[in-house]
């Protein structure tokens, strides 16, 4: 199998999907590439900010999603011995601290509006073996495995790698990236909404440990617990009630739920927490947008809504090149040189945050 396009993109998540979405809109030739056969099947990032909430409106997107998949939070709540001690509310009446959206409500939605353009092509549960170069070193595509085992070729002009953390186009293209380990790593659990839950993010320390609650949208409860990092198997090896206790201590409220949906080691994922920047962003014929050219914690919630970022500024200078019919190398650079500074503005924030997390509590 081969396969011509202009613009080839590995990662159907956030990133990759809404620059597929914003280029075939404007009639570039796309291709998307998800290794996932479903989108959105595990535990991501799911917090829309300021920033991520004026792309997606900017462009007609967020009135796309199903409504019940869009849950505006109303407050940030610091908790110390069962009672709240410190509330970040809203900047403006009307407003938010955070929308939630399922990640497989935005994608589904993105995709949906891209398959209305038939120079859209989508194909799930295929993964990238290998890069092409032309002669002068030029990348001009993609080698692929469908999930029907047959093996080809994607020949493009440009090759975008949104495939993540681990980004297999990052890794087949030889570029470094820096990695810096936070000292912790993090478990989600998630369960249903007690009765009359309110649409908050609730932080406290218990017993020594971080725990967050995020409320979800269609009646959900997300739990992250902060570990102490690369300590998970030795952590397995106690029982797991000794988190949920802890747990249930901070928010008795969430007893009943807890008790239900939490019952063995298996109903936790577990990330492990880094940063990270790529050495480059783009090589003639290739660029790196979202995680794959620089992960973020999830402190913050900031690492999709600059994924985001990156994809509407990928998409204005990628549209300006096509347009002109001239050499994509230069929008490619532009983004690093567009996007780079803010992204390591909001990594650093990111520390800072952490350094100064038991401050809210005033102990």
């Amino acid at each position: 199998m081969e396969r011509q396009t202009e613009i080839c993109i590995v990662g159907g998540g956030p990133a990759g999907t809404l620059l597929a979405c914003l280029l075939a809109r404007r009639g570039a030739d796309v291709v998307l590439i998800e290794k996932q056969s479903v989108p959105g099947p595990s535990f991501r990032g799911e917090i829309l900010n300021g920033d991520g909430e004026r792309v997606l409106s900017k462009h007609g997107l967020l009135e796309k999603i199903e409504p019940e998949a869009v849950l505006p939070l109303v407050r940030l709540e610091y908790w110390d011995n069962r009672r709240v001690v410190k509330t970040i509310l809203p900047d403006t009446a009307g407003g938010n601290v955070g929308i939630h959206i399922p990640q497989a409500d935005l994608l589904c939605a993105l995709l949906d509006e891209a398959a209305a353009y038939p120079n859209f092509t989508y194909m799930p549960g295929t993964t990238v073996r290998g890069l092409l170069q032309s002669e002068d070193g030029r990348y001009a595509g993609v080698k692929i495995r469908t999930g029907s085992g047959e093996d080809g070729e994607i020949r493009s002009r440009v090759v975008v790698g949104a495939d993540g953390r681990y980004s297999s186009v990052r890794r087949h293209a030889g570029i470094p990236a820096s990695t810096e380990g936070h000292g912790y790593d993090l478990l989600w659990a998630r369960i249903p909404a007690p009765e009359g839950w309110e649409p908050v993010m609730c932080s406290t320390i218990q017993n020594g440990q971080q725990l967050h609650l995020f409320t979800q949208a269609r009646g959900y409860v997300q739990v992250g617990w902060n570990i102490e990092e690369d300590s998970y198997k030795e952590l397995r090896k106690r029982p797991f009630e000794e988190l949920t206790d802890t747990l249930i201590q901070a928010f008795p409220k969430l007893e009943r739920s807890v008790r239900s949906h939490i019952k063995s080691w298996q109903d936790f994922v577990l990330l492990d927490i880094f940063s990270s920047s790529s050495e480059r962003w783009a090589r003639p014929g290739l660029v790196l947008i979202g995680d794959a050219a620089h992960t973020m914690t999830p402190t913050g919630a900031f690492g999709l809504n600059e994924a985001l970022c990156d994809a509407d500024v990928l998409h204005e200078e990628l549209l300006a090149c096509l347009e002109r019919s001239q050499d994509p190398n230069a929008p490619l650079e532009r983004l690093e040189q567009r996007r780079r500074a803010d992204v390591e503005r909001r990594q650093l924030e990111q520390v800072a945050m952490e350094s100064a997390y038991a401050q809210n509590f005033n102990i």
